[in-house]
């Protein structure tokens, strides 16, 4: 008897920290208006995604001294975001980017322990950690820590957030009139955490959560962030989307979690993907070169190429031959606060919606992944014609859900909740 299919597991990543987005379309919309926000959010729980990604910038993106205006700017930060979008959402998870180098274990803890209770247990938070002291100027500290130290950090910074989630029982809360109890004896330890990072004595003022601990979503692929989303994340957001190297990061990261005391169905491994539809593959290509040509328009391919000349191209044609000087060896600064390289980074699912739903379905049954970070190219109805058509053909293959099961994200997710502490 052959075994059932894997459900396919979707997140809906808002536009807008990069390029891909083209806000050039008329049919763009805001990036800071909660109008965006909540269109996206309430598209994706009808398309019933397990959750909504928004990423984080910190820094406005510069090339050669100057704001890269191709880029989107003006992203409001992360988290009153999300709380804004508990209240308009009922089932959807709401995972937000924030960074384990510029922040504190005892405030990050306390502000995404707020988000999972406005939620109902729906919160969740995608760790970063960075070494750019470009980013880092923006902060007290400064671009301080090494490369080598940011997994080290981040790791110890889960270890101390999971302690002040843990703080508070389960049924620490009494809320006894008549004998005058709010709170159980006992009830609310006290954090004692001395580490190389962090030195703390807290006793932490929010009750534990719907879900015990948010999700954990880790973005790294390097050798320690497979290793660190082994020890510590429920999900991994990767960039390997073809499906021989999505199969291969799988295998490896997959491969790891045994030594952690964790099962396969413990860590959900999520690439990030576009999609372009039409009525036939053909149209659907057609549909994909345009919007490519908006994405990379002529300045951004000569920027493009700056960052590999690492010298002023501004006087060559784009749509001529490569530049016909030699690079110079040291191109580093040129582009600041944003990846290299970063236009080609993503799969793009072209097709007809049954084409594209194939292929994702292809990619989660034959352990590529585990499931898709989706993200379009408008603000904010980019998601809307993937939602009408792509995910009734799912459903039809019986790989996605037609309602929610749960009410919790770790229940769409299939983790459970997170286990209290022995105290």
């Amino acid at each position: 008897m052959s075994e059932p299919a894997k459900q396919v597991h979707l997140g809906a990543a808002f536009p807008g920290v990069n390029n891909h987005t083209v806000w050039s379309d008329p049919r763009s919309g805001s990036q800071i208006d909660f109008s965006s926000f909540r269109h996206l959010a309430r598209t994706a729980e009808r398309g019933k995604f397990d959750f909504f990604f928004l990423a984080e910038g910190l820094r406005l993106r510069e090339h050669r001294g100057k704001i890269f205006d191709l880029d989107v700017v003006g992203r409001p930060d992360t988290l009153p975001v999300l709380s804004a979008l508990a209240a308009v959402t009922d089932r959807i998870g709401l995972a937000g980017t924030v960074n384990a180098t510029f922040n504190e274990p005892f405030e990050l803890a306390r502000q995404f322990a707020t988000l999972d209770h406005l939620s109902g247990g729906r919160a969740a938070w995608n760790v970063v950690t960075s070494s750019d002291a470009f980013t880092g100027a923006n902060f007290r500290r400064g671009g301080f820590l090494d490369r080598a130290d940011r997994y080290t950090r981040a790791a110890e910074f889960v270890e101390v957030a999971r302690e002040l989630w843990d703080a508070w029982a389960p049924d620490a809360v009494a809320a006894d009139p008549a004998a005058g109890v709010f709170v159980k004896g006992g009830a609310i330890a006290e954090v004692r955490h001395r580490g190389r990072q962090f030195d703390i004595a807290a006793r932490p003022t929010v009750p534990r959560g719907p879900q015990g601990h948010p999700v954990l979503i880790q973005a790294g692929n390097s050798g320690d962030g497979r290793e660190f989303a082994a020890a510590t994340a429920d999900a991994i957001y990767t960039i390997h989307a073809e499906l021989a190297a999505g199969r291969s990061f799988y295998a490896d990261v997959k491969g790891r979690l045994a030594t952690y005391g964790r099962a396969p169905g413990h860590l959900k491994i999520l690439p990030q993907a576009t999609f372009v539809l039409g009525d036939t593959e053909e149209e659907a290509r057609e549909r994909a070169r345009h919007i490519r040509h908006q994405q990379v328009s002529p300045q951004g391919a000569i920027a493009q190429l700056e960052q590999v000349w690492g010298r002023d191209l501004s006087g060559y044609d784009p749509d001529g031959p490569l530049p016909d000087v030699e690079p110079l060896a040291d191109a580093a600064g040129i582009t600041r606060g944003r990846a290299r390289h970063e236009l080609t980074g993503r799969h793009a699912f072209v097709g007809t919606p049954g084409q594209v739903a194939e292929e994702i379905n292809t990619h989660v049954q034959g352990d590529a992944c585990d499931g898709f970070i989706i993200s379009g190219h408008l603000t904010p109805t980019g998601l809307d014609e993937f939602v009408d058509t792509v995910i009734p053909e799912l459903q039809e293959r019986g790989v996605l859900r037609s309602e929610y099961d749960g009410t919790t994200l770790r229940d769409h997710l299939g983790l459970g909740p997170a286990p209290a502490s022995v105290r």
